[in-house]
């Protein structure tokens, strides 16, 4: 599953019991029950995740690494044992490696300024591919613009697949850098990452992957895939907002220079001459996000506790149930039907603009994501302004699909 989320084996999710661990699921909306098809955007978060940031705010709040009493060491002991769950939850090899940042496009920015800036020149090349997000597209534009280097895109198909053999062909001696999500964001597409990562270090270049879209479902080794960066986000996890995590390769972090100054980043400071502090601490300027580190921490709890294969074959359920429901329906076509999928499901109904579809469903209660998804390229390439998207968490169930079937026959009563 580290590499492709395929589907394994697992028991079943309790999840009627899952659910009632979310309080927000037994919020109405317009007379109706919440159906929270939104998780791609940021997931709703369990009492576990509640319960203990509401612990460190109320018992053990004050600034880390900086004080000798006792609420500062309570502290900094809460802020270092979720650098620790996170080092144990995508099995980096040192807690060196594991940088906390705001979210998944602060860290890709961070690797953009601090490992691509001082090192790239005129010729040389970043390649990513067209699926990806804009946070792994704007700062490598910046960077080129910055250094004279060039971006390159590898296409995809119809299906909303990277066309692997193209991919492979744009790869060569002037590659420094391949940036790709190993999720799609809006199409749900599983990326080929193992293999792009093979193929882009046999030609000696670092890989950063966009791992915000697959940490919450499936299992993530960072050393199995041979990543030489990946980056999430917590509150897609599950966890609070304003928390990510930028893992990279020990070595690589240490010969880059800090992206930012200010405290806690040095060892020594004076007019003429500034040390920077050790790893990791050297990337972490400023009073860190403690409560969101501590929540990001007790949400991996959560999500193992669970069983991550588990979760992520009923979500593979609720994938297919939707999917073939949603292609039944006059009117309503698919983007994206890659073999290799995660729980997102992104539609159009003709004749009726996705900003409209989704106000009808919300006025029943169902809560979707409408737009381009900060993927303009992918809506470009299918000829489109925008889709409606559906995404499937633990906590979601076949109820709630039949609620999204139903909606769409309204809606389609409405405009078509």
């Amino acid at each position: 599953m580290a590499a492709n989320l395929s589907p394994v084996a697992s028991p079943a999710l309790d999840v009627e019991r899952v659910r009632r661990d979310f309080p927000i699921l037994d919020t109405v909306v317009n007379g109706h029950p919440l159906v929270y098809l939104d998780s791609a955007a940021s997931a709703q978060r369990p009492r576990a995740v509640l319960r203990a940031v509401e612990e460190y705010e109320t018992h053990s709040h004050a600034n880390v690494h900086r004080g000798v009493h006792a609420l500062s060491q309570a502290a900094t002991a809460a802020y270092e044992g979720a650098r620790e769950r996170v080092r144990r939850f995508i099995n980096a090899r040192s807690t060196r490696e594991i940088i906390f940042v705001r979210g998944t496009t602060e860290g890709i920015n961070l690797v953009a300024q601090a490992w691509a800036r001082p090192r790239l020149r005129p010729g040389d090349e970043i390649l990513i591919s067209t699926l990806e997000h804009h946070a792994n597209i704007v700062p490598w534009q910046l960077v080129c613009e910055q250094t004279g280097c060039t971006l390159k895109v590898a296409p995809i198909n119809a299906r909303g697949e990277l066309e692997l053999e193209e991919f492979l062909e744009l790869l060569g001696p002037r590659t420094r850098l391949v940036g790709v999500a190993h999720v799609s964001n809006a199409l749900g597409t599983v990326l080929p990452v193992k293999r792009v990562i093979e193929a882009a270090h046999e030609v000696g270049a670092v890989v950063l992957i966009d791992g915000a879209q697959a940490v919450p479902h499936s299992i993530v080794d960072v050393r199995a895939l041979g990543a030489d960066f990946y980056v999430f986000s917590g509150h897609k996890l599950y966890g609070p907002t304003g928390i990510g995590v930028l893992y990279g390769r020990e070595e690589l972090l240490a010969a880059m220079p800090p992206w930012q100054g200010g405290g806690d980043m040095i060892l020594t400071v004076s007019f003429e001459k500034t040390t920077y502090n050790e790893l990791p601490w050297k990337f972490e300027a400023g009073t860190p996000n403690i409560s969101g580190a501590v929540g990001l921490a007790a949400a991996m709890d959560y999500l193992e506790s669970l069983g991550l294969p588990a979760v992520a074959a009923h979500e593979q359920r609720l994938l297919q149930l939707a999917t073939a429901e949603l292609a039944r329906l006059p009117g309503i076509e698919i983007i994206g039907t890659a073999a290799q999928k995660a729980s997102v499901l992104s539609f159009t109904m003709k004749g009726v603009h996705p900003h409209d579809l989704g106000t009808v469903l919300d006025a029943e209660g169902i809560a979707v994501r409408t737009g381009h998804h900060c993927a303009m390229p992918v809506m470009t390439f299918f000829g489109l302004p925008a889709t409606a998207r559906a995404s499937f968490a633990c906590y979601n169930t076949e109820h709630d699909v039949s609620e999204l079937v139903r909606a769409l026959g309204k809606a389609r009563e409405v405009f078509v």
